[in-house]
C-alpha cells in the first residue's frame, strides 16, 4: 500500500498518465470541442488587428512564447514536471513544426491578403485531409462511412455558411491561398501525430511544442524583423495578448486532451464549428442575420460534427 502511495505522486509529477484514465459523457467532450471552436475562432480576429503594427514572425513568435511561459506556470502550479528524456522532446519539436511554427506562421502571413470568408473555407477542410490522410496510411480496406458522411457534411455546410460568393476570390491571391492549404495539410498531420502524447496530461505536450515552437521562431524573429525597433499599437499588442493566453496556451490544453477522447478526425471537427461560432457572435453581438442557406449549411455542420464526434460502438461478446 505505501509502495503504490509512493508511486503515484511521482507518476503524476513527471505529467504521465494512463490513457484510460480520462473518461468523461460525451457531452463534456462536445462542449470542449464548441469551446475550442470559440477560442480558435476568434484567433483570426487577433490576428488581424495583430499583424496591422507587428510583423507576421515577431507576432507568432510572441505567440507561442508568451502561451509556453504561461503553461509552464500551470505546470508548476499544478505539481507537474516536463520530461528529460531526449525522445519526448524530438515528438514536442515535430509537433511544434506541424501546430504551431509552421502553419501560425503560414496563416499569419496570407491574412495579409487573403479575405477571411475564403480563409476559412481553406482551414476547414482539415478533417478531410485527416479522414484522406488516415485511409491511406490505414491497411484496412473499410471506410468508416458515418464519419465519410461528416466530413462531407461539414464541408458543405461550411461553404453555405460563408457563402459561395467567397468562392468568388480563388485564384486571385494562389501563393497565400496555397499557403493556408499548407497550414491545414500541417494542422491535419498534428492531429495524427498527436496521438503519441496519450500518456502524457495534456498540458505537458501543449507546453512542450509551444517551448520547442518559441525556440524555433524567436532567433529568425529577431534576425528578420528586430522587434526592439518596431513601434506596435496598443490594439496590436492587446490583440498579441489574447492570442497567446486564450487561443493558445488554453486551446492547446483543451485539443490535446480532445485528441486522446475524441480521436483526430473527432477532433478536428472544431474546423468545422469555428464558422459557425463566429456567425453566432455576428448574430448576438451585431444583430446580423442569416440568410436561408445559411441555415442550411448550419445544419449540415452540426450533422457532420455529430458524425465525426459519436464514440463508436464496440462488439458485445456473447457470454
Amino acid at each position: 500500500m505505501t509502495t503504490q502511495a509512493a508511486a503515484a505522486p511521482a507518476e503524476v509529477r513527471s505529467g504521465h498518465v494512463n490513457p484510460g484514465e480520462v473518461k468523461s459523457g460525451h457531452a463534456v467532450e462536445l462542449a470542449l470541442l464548441l469551446l475550442l471552436a470559440t477560442l480558435w475562432g476568434g484567433s483570426y480576429t487577433f490576428i488581424k488587428i495583430g499583424v496591422e503594427t507587428i510583423p507576421p514572425l515577431t507576432l507568432i513568435a510572441g505567440r507561442t512564447l508568451i502561451a509556453g511561459v504561461i503553461l509552464l506556470a500551470v505546470i508548476r502550479w499544478r505539481g507537474l514536471r516536463l520530461p528529460r528524456d531526449l525522445d519526448s522532446w524530438r515528438k514536442f519539436l515535430f509537433q511544434a513544426c506541424l501546430n504551431s511554427a509552421v502553419p501560425f506562421t503560414l496563416i499569419a502571413w496570407a491574412e495579409r491578403s487573403v479575405d477571411a470568408g475564403l480563409a476559412a473555407i481553406l482551414n476547414a477542410t482539415t478533417p478531410v485531409f485527416v479522414f484522406l490522410i488516415t485511409l491511406a496510411l490505414t491497411r484496412s480496406r473499410e471506410v468508416d462511412l458515418r464519419k465519410a458522411f461528416g466530413v462531407a457534411a461539414g464541408l458543405a455546410g461550411i461553404t453555405l455558411v460563408v457563402g459561395m460568393q467567397a468562392l468568388g476570390g480563388f485564384g486571385s491571391e494562389l501563393v497565400a491561398q496555397l499557403a493556408i492549404v499548407l497550414a491545414t495539410v500541417c494542422y491535419a498531420c498534428a492531429a495524427l501525430f498527436g496521438r503519441n502524447f496519450t500518456g502524457f496530461d495534456p498540458l505537458i505536450p501543449a507546453a512542450g511544442s509551444l517551448i520547442c515552437g518559441a525556440a524555433l521562431l524567436t532567433p529568425v524573429a529577431l534576425v528578420v524583423d528586430r522587434p526592439w525597433t518596431l513601434n506596435p499599437s496598443q490594439d496590436s499588442l492587446i490583440a498579441l495578448l489574447a492570442l497567446a493566453a486564450v487561443s493558445t496556451a488554453l486551446a492547446f490544453a483543451i485539443y490535446f486532451r480532445l485528441i486522446r477522447t475524441l480521436g483526430p478526425v473527432g477532433t478536428t471537427a472544431v474546423s468545422y464549428l469555428r464558422v459557425p461560432v463566429g456567425v453566432a457572435i455576428g448574430i448576438v453581438f451585431l444583430g446580423e442575420r442569416l440568410s436561408p442557406t445559411a441555415w442550411a449549411g448550419l445544419t449540415l455542420v452540426i450533422l457532420g460534427v455529430i458524425a465525426m464526434t459519436l464514440p463508436e460502438r464496440k462488439p458485445t461478446r456473447a457470454a
